[in-house]
């Protein structure tokens, strides 16, 4: 697992603490015992990839990967193209739809988001097969923790969309830190189990792209 040139340099000294070095013999661990992580070794950091620190405009956080065969990539609530849509992200398009008039896609593949900085990132970067928070607590919980910390270093002001208790869980560890000028926005997961609790209608694409346009930013395109 590689991190992108960009974060590696912004990311170098939180890479080299013990708890790294922890975090990596338990994921060996678990390829030793034969359990299936996901997404694919290669695509654990895909959201760095397809991000880089200085190209982030928006950061949507989720908890951790899609623990199904196939659906996880590396890009948090995204899934490859032709794999059926998980609940959540069926939600997201629910609310998209209604925020912004966009239709539901044919896939739910949000590349397109990620390549126009829209950083998915999850608070836990692997899961074991079927078991969802099998993961945390492991490490991957600090790391993200600094990769939130040093977005917020950055002077051009940032859209954060935290929705459901991992991603706010993010905000709160952030919330004595000086934190202008981005933005955060909250909500509900939009899990079945909440999404009817304060995600939909939430109307946070249009509310994002009115910040970007404020800021004199290009807003994101939100079709994929």
């Amino acid at each position: 697992m590689k991190l992108e040139k960009s974060w590696y340099t912004a990311l170098r000294e939180e890479i080299e603490k013990p708890y790294i070095s922890t975090l990596k013999s338990f994921l060996q661990q678990e390829k030793e015992q034969g359990k299936i992580v996901y997404p694919p070794e290669p695509l654990v950091f895909n959201a760095f990839l397809q991000t880089p620190i200085d190209h982030a405009e928006v950061v949507i956080i989720g908890q951790d990967p899609y623990h199904g065969p196939g659906q996880a990539h590396g890009l948090s609530f995204s899934v490859p193209q032709g794999i059926p849509f998980p609940p959540s992200l069926r939600n997201i398009f629910l609310e998209l739809e209604r925020d912004v008039g966009i239709a539901t896609p044919r896939h739910g593949c949000l590349l397109s988001w990620a390549k126009q900085g829209v950083l998915l990132l999850n608070a836990t970067l692997t899961v074991r097969s079927g078991e969802a928070r099998s993961h945390y607590g492991k490490g991957w919980e600090p790391f993200t923790d600094a990769v939130v910390a040093k977005l917020l270093q950055r002077e051009k002001p940032l859209v954060f969309l935290l929705w459901g208790r991992s991603a706010q869980e993010k905000l709160r560890a952030i919330e004595n830190k000086q934190v202008m000028p981005h933005v955060f926005l909250t909500a509900a997961h939009p899990s079945p189990l909440s999404a009817h609790e304060g995600f939909f209608g939430c109307r946070h694409f249009s509310q994002t792209n009115a910040f970007l346009q404020k800021w004199g930013r290009k807003p994101i395109d939100w079709n994929v």
